[in-house]
């Protein structure tokens, strides 16, 4: 897969796609390898952009003031 800029929803779509390649069997072995590799860069990116977003929302959800009183 080319190396472009993928967002969360389409990221998760191939990595789906990889995943059922991968579970079919039907891959060989050479193939297998490269599809796990970029399901393990496409888990990576997941996992940072919702980890991005949690902090965020943490971020957001801090009441107004509360940050001020923990210093």
């Amino acid at each position: 897969m080319p190396a472009k800029k993928l967002n969360f929803e389409s990221a998760m779509g191939r990595l789906q796609e990889i995943v059922e390649r991968l579970e079919s069997g039907e891959a060989p072995l050479e193939e297998a390898m490269a599809l796990f590799e970029e399901g393990a860069k496409l888990s990576a990116l997941c996992y940072n952009t919702l980890d991005r977003a949690q902090l965020k929302v943490t971020e957001l959800a801090v009441l107004p003031g509360e940050a001020e009183s923990d210093g």
